[in-house]
């Protein structure tokens, strides 16, 4: 299981527009799902995304939103735009 791996004793999952028959569908074709995580709670996100971003918030996560009027015309999110960055281990 994921929380072994992690050496975590509960994992809090949080749906993309938070399970909502309507908004789920929509935030998930928006790239709802696709956030990118830059720091132990803190993520960039679509601004579009307000269910989604807002349950993110509601979880104690800081939620940093970009405007996505051109960028998602090509159908990614901040996680897919990102490049792998080499980093020291902590």
């Amino acid at each position: 299981m994921l929380k072994n791996y992690l050496h975590l004793s509960e994992i809090d999952l949080i749906p993309t527009g938070g399970g909502d028959a309507i908004a789920a569908p929509r935030e998930q074709w928006n790239d709802g799902s696709n956030t990118l995580a830059i720091a132990p709670g803190e993520v960039v996100t679509y601004d579009r995304n307000y269910v989604s971003n807002d349950l993110l918030r509601k979880h104690g996560i800081l939620v940093h939103e970009i405007h996505s009027s051109e960028l998602s015309r090509g159908r990614g999110g901040p996680r897919c735009m990102s490049c792998p960055l080499v980093r020291e281990d902590l």
